[in-house]
């Protein structure tokens, strides 16, 4: 069995009184794919945030390889893991390899392979002198997702990385980051609203609901009907949307 390399324990988020996230114990397997989905709302992202500390737990702890996050000074954590959300964030007035290379520089460690990391996430190595401002959406999230590995990150935390993208460019690099995590061994964590996405990419779906982890199935589990009403629900959408697209091809058949 692969080594845990990441768990929740006992991890609870209160915003005055509004309760985020409840009690949420569970362990992430090294190398494991997991996608964490849910309604607007449900904790999906707060829960996330925890694991590199962009928000505290209330109560519980979150570790990292056995070690808890909060033992050190979160700059040195965030060092130790990728993390990349929907608006991107790149710096805009520095180049894409500048982007790319800032951790390693700021971290005073190896220099970042910039050649290399563009070439990892698809992009000509030319891209290196231009500016952000310069790119499409999906150019700079492949730059953001470079600049997330350049430290050497194995943990890769996606909030609703691909949201923001057309969805042929979503689904696109959705696919490449797969690839990516098969091809470098990491353990990726991708918080999406959208049930069809986290089937096709993930090997693990875990489904919030009001703060709490309703369901923990596979893939294949999901689209055979388990995972109880919550997932059943978010279920729904892609069953309806294909339906829909059976009955449209029937009609032009006919």
């Amino acid at each position: 069995m692969p080594a845990e390399k990441l768990r929740f324990d006992g991890v609870t988020r209160r915003f005055g009184s509004t309760l985020a996230v409840d009690d949420v114990s569970l362990g992430i397997a090294a190398g494991s794919f997991v996608a964490l989905v849910g309604t607007s709302g449900s904790g999906k992202s707060t829960l996330l945030k925890m694991v590199n500390r962009l928000v505290e737990p209330s109560d519980g702890r979150v570790l990292i390889d056995g070690e808890d996050v909060a033992a050190g000074p979160a700059p040195l954590l965030r060092r130790r893991i990728g993390y990349v959300f929907q608006s991107i964030g790149l710096f805009p007035h520095m180049s894409v390899g500048d982007n790319i290379a800032i951790g390693p520089r700021i971290a005073g460690t190896a220099a970042a392979d910039v050649g290399e990391l563009l070439d990892l996430v698809a992009l000509p190595r030319e891209m290196a002198a231009r500016m952000p401002d310069a790119l499409s959406g999906g150019q700079r999230q492949r730059v953001a997702i470079a600049r997330a590995l350049a430290p050497g990150a194995t943990l890769l935390l996606l909030d609703e990385a691909l949201g923001a993208l057309d969805p042929v460019t979503r689904d696109t690099l959705g696919a490449e980051i797969r690839r990516l995590h098969d091809r470098l061994g990491l353990t990726t964590i991708l918080v999406t609203h959208d049930m069809a996405e986290a089937l096709l990419l993930a090997d693990r779906v875990l489904v919030m609901s009001a703060g709490r982890i309703v369901a923990d199935a596979t893939p294949a589990a999901l689209a055979r009907g388990d995972g109880g009403a919550a997932a059943q629900a978010l279920m729904a959408v892609p069953r309806h949307q294909a339906e829909r697209l059976r009955a449209l091809a029937a009609d032009d058949a006919a």
